[in-house]
């Protein structure tokens, strides 16, 4: 491998399932660390079943989640299955889980029970909300989170339900933050030594990613209005439709608030309105102004327009299709698409980390596993078993 990777050298065993925490460990496996995913041995992962099916085991849901990692599989409600965690856990830096509170402690696997064996080990519990709290014990589920965080109270338009963000963003915004966690422990440990017990919540999260509307809803004492695809205190601001598709257009400042009504739309009245010389006045007369802006740009092929926008400086783009987006040709120049062949499916493909270091972006060293593709070979290398030991090991349903 050309490049040295920022975590090379350090072990992660993720015992986590489903997006948070499987997102948390492929962010360390990203940065080089060796991570290994201990699922069960028939069903494994959940998402193994969400979702289209690539070969036998994975599924586009779980490939999205789990690059760089290995897959070994122990039932952990076996005494073999726990005796293989914590033999792998004197080798790891790092342990990632979301089990239920208390959960593993009650197998033997939770943080009091593993810094006995390894008092450096950095281990990140996610939940669902706060484990000290008295809802310790509920399950933990994106959708709910949003909900209950008032994150779909801000999504959408004015007019629609509360609606839910198009991607699970509070197990992804968890993962994030919980990788961002790991790391400062990483850090930490690096002076002291000292192991940490991280805990966080996807509840917790979803609050903290309400960020700017959540303050706003704080100082009004109430919600904050929904403007859907526009922006609450700058217009033009959105997505608007051309006579052939739609773009988006965000017009910053008052200069370029004169160069689109004049330049782009030849418009040179409402540059010259007194209601729309400021982006204060502009808000405060949004719909007179979008009224008259929205049929003007209806005349107009969007290609024409994203032109003379970009000819006037306004930041611009058109909107695609997630499949026309994937398969650009700015994606394919970014490298953000990594090709495989896969042992059944054939050739596949697996989104790349968005990291750049050095003007390299990290790779893919290895793609999603297999169901248990790396269990003998990981008992063989960490632990020492032999061929017959670990089939005594599958006879047992242990692996």
């Amino acid at each position: 491998m050309s490049m040295h990777l920022p975590l090379q050298g350090v072990r992660v065993l993720d015992l986590s399932r489903v997006l948070a925490g499987p997102w948390c460990a492929m962010v360390l496996g990203d940065f080089g660390a060796e991570v290994i995913k201990i699922e069960h041995p028939s069903r494994g992962d959940d998402t193994r079943d969400w979702g289209a099916r690539v070969g036998d085991t994975e599924t586009a849901y779980f490939n999205s989640v789990n690059r760089n990692k290995r897959s070994v599989t122990a039932n952990l409600q076996t005494p073999e299955g726990q005796h293989i965690v914590r033999e792998l856990v004197k080798q790891s830096d790092v342990l990632v889980q979301n089990f239920k509170a208390g959960g593993l402690d009650k197998l033997g696997l939770g943080y009091e029970q593993l810094k006995v064996l390894k008092p450096e080990l950095i281990y990140c519990s996610i939940s669902g909300y706060d484990c000290s709290g008295p809802e310790a014990g509920r399950p933990g589920y994106d959708l709910v989170i949003q909900g209950e965080a008032g994150l779909m109270s801000i999504n959408g338009e004015p007019h629609q339900s509360p609606l839910k963000f198009g991607v699970a963003a509070v197990d992804m915004f968890t993962g994030m933050y919980s990788a961002q966690a790991v790391l400062a422990a990483l850090y930490e440990r690096q002076r002291t030594g000292r192991g940490r017990h991280i805990e966080m919540a996807l509840y917790d999260c979803g609050v903290a990613i309400s960020a700017y509307y959540g303050l706003e809803a704080l100082q009004l004492q109430q919600d904050p209005p929904r403007y859907g695809n526009g922006h609450p205190s700058i217009v033009p601001y959105g997505v608007f439709d051309s006579a052939d598709g739609p773009l988006v257009i965000t017009v910053g400042n008052n200069l370029q608030f004169e160069r689109f009504a004049r330049e782009v739309i030849e418009r040179p009245d409402l540059a010259d309105d007194t209601r729309f010389k400021t982006n204060v006045g502009r808000s405060a007369h949004r719909d007179h102004l979008l009224a008259a802006i929205e049929p003007e740009l209806r005349r107009y092929p969007r290609q024409w327009l994203l032109q003379r926008l970009a000819d006037a400086g306004i930041p611009c783009g058109e909107v695609r299709g997630l499949h026309d987006a994937l398969t650009s040709e700015r994606t394919g120049v970014g490298q953000l698409l990594h090709h495989y062949t896969h042992p059944v499916a054939g050739p596949a493909r697996v989104l790349a980390p968005p990291y750049r270091f050095d003007g390299e972006r990290l790779p893919v060293r290895c793609p999603p596993p297999i169901l248990g593709g790396d269990t003998s070979v990981v008992l063989r290398e960490r632990l020492n078993l032999d061929d017959t030991a670990i089939q005594n090991l599958r006879r047992a349903g242990a692996v």
